[in-house]
């Protein structure tokens, strides 16, 4: 993922994300665009691991792949989440860039490049923290670990766990199950 500080209208950043190639991804967080590599097999796995578990778990809920969020931290942020955890439905009628009203739990996994990680372990947290988004969960391909968030007040979460792969993760109320890794390694 390559970024550039710019300081961009949304209507500006809007032409740019029109103009992307099938190839990336653009988003805008807290005011630098990012371009993001599409997701590789490995993600794709990592995301439906993720998806069968909080459907065993939480059968009312989805986790949506490659939503469009509108994140209102620092700056009007876009950011192209890898899943939103959501009640069925939540998304329906929405536009392509979307208020995360409804969501529960944002997943992000880190892309396969280690340079580009830091924005998901850094920007990204810090942005749903401001956003008030309850929970942020980050699966780490480069430490082998996975990251819970959750708790946002004054900007940043309260409350942290970690777990390397192989290990449970247990996540936070409203989920209160443990998120099984084993199948990371």
């Amino acid at each position: 993922m390559s970024s550039t500080d710019a300081d961009v209208s949304l209507a500006e950043f809007d032409r740019l994300e029109r103009a992307s190639s099938e190839e990336v991804d653009v988003e805008l967080i807290n005011g630098r665009i990012h371009v993001v590599p599409v997701p590789d097999g490995e993600h794709a796995e990592f995301t439906s691991i993720v998806s069968d578990q909080i459907r065993d778990h939480c059968p009312d809920w989805r986790l949506f792949s490659q939503v469009g969020a509108r994140i209102p931290a620092y700056r009007e942020s876009r950011a192209r989440v890898d899943g939103a955890v959501a009640p069925r439905g939540c998304f329906r009628d929405q536009p392509s860039w979307s208020a995360p009203t409804g969501v529960l739990m944002i997943v992000e996994i880190t892309s396969g490049r280690e340079r580009d990680a830091e924005v998901d372990r850094i920007e990204k947290r810090d942005a749903y923290a401001q956003a008030d988004i309850p929970a942020y969960l980050l699966i780490d391909r480069h430490r082998a670990e996975t990251k819970i968030y959750w708790e946002p007040a004054n900007a940043e979460y309260r409350h942290t766990a970690t777990a390397k792969f192989g290990a449970a993760l247990r996540l936070p109320k409203p989920f209160e199950f443990d998120l099984e890794t084993g199948e990371f390694l």
